[in-house]
């Protein structure tokens, strides 16, 4: 079974409806909730969609959201080496670089999903959006 990072774009596909991206998104935490995906995530990329969704939403509800997706998604640490990692990268986003080192060091991710290829061309792991995953498992 594929382990993936899910990245901020691609739940926010999926909690805001946005489309075309959204069957693609919604596909894949489908896969993770049948257990045919093992799909992660990060704190920050938590924190992130929480922000996000906080702007349309009472917190209550983006709380209840945000459970129900870490009930079908692990959430992988982010620690000292990771921000390191990040920091002497030569990344332009810092962020996505958090993401990727953390994927690396938390063994096994060999993908993370993303709309966002552009800024993960300095990562060693496949970079994919979730519609190319999804061809590519078919």
């Amino acid at each position: 079974m594929d382990k993936v990072l899910i990245d901020t774009d691609v739940l926010l596909d999926f909690f805001f409806d946005r489309e075309p991206f959204v069957k693609y998104s919604a596909e894949v935490l489908s896969l993770c909730e049948e257990k045919k995906l093992f799909g992660f995530t990060t704190p920050v990329i938590i924190s992130n969609v929480y922000y996000l969704l906080r702007k349309t939403a009472k917190h209550d509800i983006i709380l209840e959201k945000i459970k129900q997706l870490l009930n079908i998604i692990e959430v992988i640490k982010i620690d000292k080496k990771a921000v390191l990692n990040a920091l002497n990268s030569g990344f332009k986003d810092f962020e996505d670089a958090l993401q990727n080192f953390s994927a690396i060091e938390n063994g096994g991710i060999k993908v993370i999903l993303t709309r966002n290829i552009k800024d993960f061309k300095k990562s060693e792991l496949a970079i994919l959006t979730p519609e190319t995953y999804l061809r590519g498992i078919e």
